[in-house]
């Protein structure tokens, strides 16, 4: 185990090259993903086909040999487990039953009762444990209890969390008992997730940078920390990767307050910052502009070896500063790759 590049960096080493993996690295930008998305019928009807998910996580390995694979599934399972309504618009993205009154949350189902619904996701991880090459690491994941709770209160995706903010400003007893449904929820997933073959797991925190003052480190900080800490009571030894997007300066300090084993971070700091105010707590991972895919050419080369001679000095995962879109190129990816291993 302790062979894989990528459990090494987690584990503080500073490596010659940095592992590579790439969010949403199974993805609508690759053809052989949208043939088999054709083949399930639908998103989550993919999700929820775990041999047909396994093959989609497989599909980047086979083609770029990325240090890492990470479980395809979505973070908008959790709450469909725990009961609300779940399905998506062609075009326009999830929408959710809301969760605005206590006659809703009432409904919810108990945090230890979505391993029913979730089997399959547990079952994608098993067979990727048998199929997956032995270098390569195996990465479970799950959303941040405050951002699964921002598409539970809108019922989509929202520019500004708007609803979730309101609501936490008019009720706030209300939305803390949904945060602590969705982190005990999150922590029990994230358990069985390591118990069907996960080697580490990432929390993923999309909207962290909404929250302002106080609010970031009740809402976003706070539950990291416990769903970090309660995991590795469960499961010593588990490196833990954080993702509070949009955190700017409040990164530094992150890896001691949430006891995260390496902090992700997005394109909002620079590489040269990062190496000197996060990276000297911890492996870091980032921080790629996701539009360099898209664009490719000279300014990828030169970005790509920009971020890894910055934090060459210590451990890190080279990585997008987000999620790979749709309109990316395949063969950016290729130079991506390329560009960080040839040293």
């Amino acid at each position: 185990m302790a062979e894989k590049k990528l459990l090494r960096a987690l584990a503080g080493e500073t490596l010659p090259t940095p592992p590579i993996w790439m969010m949403r690295q199974a993805g609508r930008y690759l053809p052989e993903y949208r043939a088999t998305r054709a083949e399930a019928g639908d998103f989550l009807s993919l999700c929820y086909n775990s041999e047909l998910a396994a093959e989609v996580t497989l599909q980047p390995i086979r083609r770029y040999g990325f240090d890492a694979a990470i479980l395809f599934a979505d973070i908008l399972l959790v709450p469909q487990a725990l009961g609300a309504d779940l399905w998506f618009v062609t075009g326009e993205g999830p929408r959710l039953s809301t969760i605005t009154d206590q006659a809703g949350f009432d409904a919810l189902k108990p945090a230890d009762a979505i391993h029913d619904h979730l089997a399959p996701v547990y079952e994608t991880l098993r067979i990727l444990t048998r199929e997956l090459p032995s270098e390569t690491a195996l990465i479970g994941f799950a959303g941040a209890p405050w951002t699964v709770a921002t598409y539970m209160i809108a019922g989509r995706g929202t520019p500004d969390q708007g609803p979730a903010h309101a609501l936490k400003a008019e009720n706030r007893p209300l939305f803390e008992a949904l945060l602590e449904r969705i982190t005990e929820a999150t922590i029990t997933y994230l358990s069985e997730q390591v118990k069907a073959g996960a080697e580490t797991v990432k929390i993923f925190d999309s909207w962290a940078g909404s929250l302002q003052g106080e609010d970031f480190q009740k809402y976003a900080v706070e539950p990291a920390r416990r769903i970090t800490a309660a995991l590795k009571e469960l499961h010593p030894g588990l490196p833990v990767i954080a993702f509070p997007r949009g955190a700017g300066e409040r990164y530094e300090g992150l890896h001691k307050v949430i006891g995260a084993d390496c902090i992700a971070l997005d394109d909002g700091v620079t590489a040269e910052w990062a190496a000197k105010h996060v990276q000297p707590d911890g492996c870091v991972q980032g921080n790629l502009k996701s539009s360099h895919m898209v664009t490719g050419g000279q300014a990828l080369v030169d970005e790509t070896r920009r971020i890894v001679k910055a934090l060459s000095g210590g451990p890190h995962i080279f990585n997008l500063g987000h999620g790979i879109t749709p309109d990316a190129d395949p063969e950016n990816v290729q130079l991506m790759i390329d560009t960080v291993r040839e040293g």
